[in-house]
């Protein structure tokens, strides 16, 4: 009798480790992506978006591919991450500023189109579409990552602060000096609209700003309350002038490697996280813009009138930078401003056909 017990108490024991063995065993494949952004679940929208990624991709495919997510920087730059992704051994995946895209494939320069958008339904529409889906195909070839979505970066739609005055008009940004990017886009826009332009890291841009090196700088509503760019500067207008975008890249020849069950799971998850993240986007932004004209001295929502008015400046100017300096096909850059125009065209017709009729 005793010797039986002990048997049954040495199978017991041993069972938890049977148990984890298998589960080690079942999973076949693992998925690790890094983003620059916090592993938060309220102060942004592309961290929920990858946990509901993960818990999708992991039911649908009993386990056996493990996604791991890797926030706030903890893997490198993002041109680092990219070019771990483009190996695709180490880091399957990555999200990426417009910015840092662009550094991989050239092209991604077309959507810092100055006033490329009138709201984030044309937006989301845009980038969602079969459409941008080819137009990003060229990464499989140019980088070996291939294209998954597009999030919103900060929310998108992008507001001045300054210490200056309130931007109310075009007039009011001659003169300014202005913060940018690292990116010869946004240099461009802000020399065709009368401001100059200071591009520097995202590190040095506090200091720029409290030593007087820059009178102001852009960015989204997010990131103007979540950095406190109101103890810094005083004024903010909301002109949405750039749309700040983050393509979400994965590894080709990591995705090749799977099983076809395993890439619809990547990318049927892939399509529904970028779904997710599109609410809570525009939800963010929002909320933002309602704290920065309670925390800065003064704000203002540019009208509609006035952002065309800049656009009809900003707009060539960047096209000729695009195509002489850059050296971006001149017809394909057309082709992608005609696209988004399109969408913007057919959304209002269908919902006056379908809604106002």
């Amino acid at each position: 009798m005793n010797a039986k017990r002990s048997l049954l108490f040495t199978a017991l024991a041993a069972l938890p480790l049977a148990i984890a063995s298998n589960t080690a065993q079942a999973q076949s494949y693992e998925m690790v992506i890094a983003t620059q952004l916090p592993e938060d679940m309220s102060n942004n929208e592309i961290y929920p978006a990858l946990v509901h990624f993960k818990n999708l991709v992991e039911a649908r495919t009993d386990g056996d591919l493990e996604v791991t997510i890797f926030g706030g920087g903890q893997l490198g730059s993002e041109v680092e991450n990219g070019s771990e992704v483009q190996g695709g051994r180490t880091l399957q995946s990555t999200i990426m500023s417009a910015g840092a895209m662009s550094s991989f494939y050239g092209d991604y320069q077309a959507v810092t189109a100055p006033f490329l958008f009138t709201s984030w339904r044309q937006a989301w529409t845009f980038f969602d579409s079969e459409w941008f889906a080819d137009f990003m195909s060229g990464t499989v070839e140019a980088a070996n990552m291939r294209y998954l979505g597009t999030f919103d970066d900060g929310g998108g739609f992008v507001a001045f602060t300054n210490n200056v005055r309130l931007i109310e008009t075009l007039e009011d940004l001659e003169g300014l000096n202005i913060r940018t990017e690292e990116n010869p886009a946004h240099v461009a826009i802000m020399r065709s609209l009368g401001a100059s332009a200071t591009p520097l890291p995202w590190g040095e841009l506090i200091t720029a700003l409290e030593t007087g090196l820059a009178d102001g700088q852009f960015n989204a509503p997010v990131l103007n309350t979540t950095f406190n760019f109101d103890a810094v500067t005083d004024y903010t207008t909301l002109t949405g002038h750039v749309y700040n975008s983050a393509p979400w890249m994965v590894s080709e020849s990591w995705y090749q490697s799977l099983p076809e069950s395993h890439q619809q799971a990547v990318i049927s998850s892939a399509r529904e996280a970028i779904q997710l993240s599109h609410g809570m986007s525009g939800a963010l932004a929002t909320a933002s813009w309602v704290e920065s004209c309670e925390r800065f001295e003064a704000c203002y929502l540019m009208p509609d009138a006035e952002r065309e008015r800049m656009a009809e400046i900003a707009r060539p100017a960047w096209q000729e930078w695009i195509v002489n300096d850059f050296g971006m096909d001149e017809a394909r850059v057309q082709g992608l401003l005609d696209e988004v125009e399109r969408v913007g065209q057919q959304l209002a017709e269908d919902d006056l056909r379908i809604y106002g009729q």
